[in-house]
C-alpha cells in the first residue's frame, strides 16, 4: 500500500508523548511545550530525540511527515540530517517566535529571521534529495506582524512551503485577535503578510469561518486535520465533511505530542470518530467520511494537500515508490482473517486493528530501508 503522509507533527515534542493531556492549549504550552523544546539547543539531546521520532514514524508507516523543530537552528538542521541518514521524506521548519509568550523560549525579530534564513541557505547547499525547509511561524499569537512579513518575504524568496497553526482552540483565537486588533480575521493576519499560498500548511482549523474557507481555497492552502491533538487537549471538533465539500486541500496530521500517537493509522480512525461525533450531534442527515475517504486523506489527499501530488501517494507510473509491506498475519496482530477474506476486507481490517507490527517493509523513494536500519 503506499506510504502515509502526517502532515503536522512536532518531532521536538516527541520525548513527552503520552503525557500533558490535562490542560486546554495555552496553558499546554506553558506547562509542558516549552521547557520541553528549550531542552533542544543541546545538540546531543536533539540528536538522541530526533533520531528516534524519525524511526518510530517510519516504523509505523509514516513515509513522509511535516516537521516542527525548535528555534535553534543547529538543532533544526541536525533534524534534516537525520531524516537524510534515515531516508525519510520530510519537510522542516525551525520555528519562529519573537513575542514575550514565553519568558525565556523567545528570539529577537532580526535573530528570528536571520537565522531563518541560515537555516534556508544550509539546507539548500547540503543538497538532500528528500529534505525540503519549510517556513515555521509557530502560530500568530508567538509572532510580531514584522515577523511575519520577514517570514512571508523570505518564502517568495526561496520559493518554499509554509506551516503554521490556526483557529485551534477558542482560547487561542480570541487572545490572537487581541494580538492583531488591527485584523477581523485570523486567517487574513498570514494572507496579509505573504503567508498563505499554494504552498502553505494550515494545522487545526477547526473554527474557520465560510469566508476565511473560501480565501484558504483561493490561495491554494491546506488544513491538516489533528483529531487526535483535538481531543486530547479540548480544541474542538473539525467537520471535515465540510472542508471536503468546499474543495479545500485536506491532509491528517499526529500533532505529536498534542497528540499522543505517531501513528497516521492512528489520525484515520481518530478522524472517523470526529466524524461519526458530529453525526451524533447534527441529525442522520449529516454526512460522514468513510474510511476509504480517511486513507485518502492519509496518501493520495494528502500528497497533493503537501504539493506533492505528482511524486508520491499512489502507484501510478512515474511517481517515487513510497510504500509498505503490509503483513496481516504478522506476530501477535489482531487482525482476523482467513483464506476466504476479501482483500478489501483486509485492508479495512488494517486499517482499523493494524499497527507496526504489520507493517513488515517500508520502502521511501523506491528505498528499502530494512529493520536493521530503523532499529539502530
Amino acid at each position: 500500500m503506499p506510504g502515509m503522509i502526517d502532515g503536522h507533527i512536532h518531532a521536538s515534542q516527541y520525548a513527552y508523548v503520552g503525557t500533558g493531556s490535562d490542560l486546554p492549549l495555552l496553558d499546554w504550552l506553558q506547562e509542558y511545550t516549552f521547557p520541553a523544546e528549550m531542552k533542544y539547543e543541546a545538540l546531543t539531546y536533539a540528536t538522541d530525540y530526533y533520531t528516534r521520532v524519525v524511526r518510530q514514524t517510519l516504523k509505523n508507516g509514516t513515509t513522509t511527515a511535516a516537521y516542527f523543530a525548535t528555534i535553534h537552528t543547529d538543532a533544526s538542521l541536525e533534524l534534516c540530517r537525520i531524516a537524510d541518514s534515515i531516508g525519510q521524506r520530510v519537510f522542516v521548519g525551525k520555528v519562529n517566535m519573537d513575542t514575550p509568550l514565553h519568558e525565556t523560549y523567545k528570539e529577537t525579530t532580526e535573530e528570528s529571521l536571520q537565522e531563518t534564513k541560515r537555516f534556508l541557505k544550509e539546507l539548500e547547499s547540503r543538497k538532500y534529495q528528500l529534505v525540503k525547509p519549510i517556513i515555521t511561524p509557530r502560530f500568530a499569537l508567538s509572532t510580531t506582524r514584522d515577523l511575519l512579513k520577514g517570514l512571508g518575504d523570505l518564502a517568495k524568496r526561496y520559493d518554499v512551503a509554509v506551516q503554521t497553526h490556526i483557529q485551534e482552540n477558542h482560547e487561542e483565537v480570541r487572545a490572537v485577535m487581541q494580538h492583531f486588533p488591527e485584523y477581523e480575521t485570523y486567517t487574513a493576519i498570514y494572507d496579509d503578510n505573504g503567508l498563505l499560498t499554494n504552498q502553505t500548511f494550515l494545522a487545526h482549523g477547526i473554527y474557520l469561518s465560510d469566508d476565511e474557507l473560501e480565501v484558504v481555497k483561493k490561495r491554494g492552502s491546506s488544513i491538516i486535520h489533528c483529531p487526535n491533538s483535538n481531543l486530547s487537549i479540548f480544541s474542538g471538533l473539525l467537520d471535515v465533511r465540510n472542508l471536503l465539500d468546499k474543495n479545500v486541500k485536506v491532509c491528517l496530521g499526529t500533532d505529536v505530542a498534542g497528540g499522543y500517537s505517531v501513528s497516521i493509522l492512528d489520525a484515520i480512525r481518530r478522524a472517523l470518530h470526529v466524524s461519526n461525533t458530529l453525526r451524533i450531534s447534527r441529525g442522520e442527515s449529516y454526512r460522514v467520511i468513510t474510511y476509504k475517504d480517511a486513507f485518502r486523506l492519509a496518501t493520495l489527499d494528502g500528497a497533493r494537500a503537501l504539493g506533492l501530488g505528482d511524486e508520491i501517494g499512489n502507484f501510478e507510473v512515474g511517481k517515487s515508490f513510497d510504500a509498505l509491506i503490509v503483513d496481516v498475519g504478522a506476530t501477535g496482530s489482531h487482525i482476523q482473517y482467513d483464506s476466504e477474506t476479501p482483500t478489501k476486507e483486509l485492508v479495512e481490517k488494517f486499517i482499523f486493528c493494524g499497527d507496526d507490527r504489520n507493517i513488515s517493509s517500508v520502502y521511501v523513494n523506491g528505498r528499502n530501508l530494512s529493520e536493521e536500519t530503523l532499529a539502530k
